[in-house]
């Protein structure tokens, strides 16, 4: 009876904080000498209940990247014209393309907030480009996003069919956003950064 009462209060209790992540780099702590305290605070501004996620925790190895990391994130994720949904589009197919579940999990339910649908999630984990689940804009921002991930040289008929959707200023801010969450995701894999265990 005791083995089973122990076993049943261990799968009860909540998961630990994971302190190194799988390519044995430690992840910082999550507390008040993990940084700065302005840097920390900008960070924590930016989450979720002001907890620092796993990735804040691998950047905070160097403040000072962490620091501009935290700046440009914060404004690609924020203060952009690019619609919210055609920045979160290509940060789901990227993720798919790379690999990069840690970015899937992290940015499904801010695609779904920006309008996204179910429909088109499950489309985007097969990287399907259903005309009758996308618009226009976001098949072009899709072909982009495969061009940029893949080949990285894009062609000028995408740009060209961007540019007769979107303002010049919104295709410079995707294609921003497209590098960027690249970066984001050969960060993630090579740091090993695993997702957030759930209490």
């Amino acid at each position: 009876m005791f083995p089973f009462l122990l076993l049943a209060a261990l799968l009860a209790a909540p998961s630990p904080v994971k302190s190194v992540s799988t390519t044995g780099i430690p992840y910082v702590a999550d507390d008040d000498k993990a940084g700065p305290p302005d840097l920390l605070a900008a960070i924590r501004a930016r989450r979720p209940g002001g907890k620092l996620l796993n990735l804040d925790r691998m950047l905070l190895h160097s403040p000072n990247f962490a620091k501009g990391w935290n700046g440009m994130f914060g404004t690609i994720r924020g203060q952009l014209a690019l619609p919210g949904k055609l920045r979160e589009l290509p940060i789901m197919a990227i993720a798919v393309m790379n690999k990069a579940d840690y970015e899937w999990v992290q940015h499904e339910p801010e695609f779904l907030k920006a309008g996204g649908t179910k429909e088109q999630l499950a489309a985007l984990k097969e990287l399907k480009t259903d005309p009758r689940l996308f618009d226009p804009a976001e098949l072009a921002a899709l072909q982009l996003t495969t061009e940029m991930t893949r080949d990285v040289q894009v062609k000028q008929a995408t740009i060209d069919k961007l540019r007769s959707l979107l303002p010049d200023q919104q295709v410079v801010e995707l294609i921003g956003t497209i590098a960027g969450y690249n970066m984001v995701s050969r960060f993630l894999i090579a740091t090993g950064i695993e997702i957030e265990s759930t209490p």
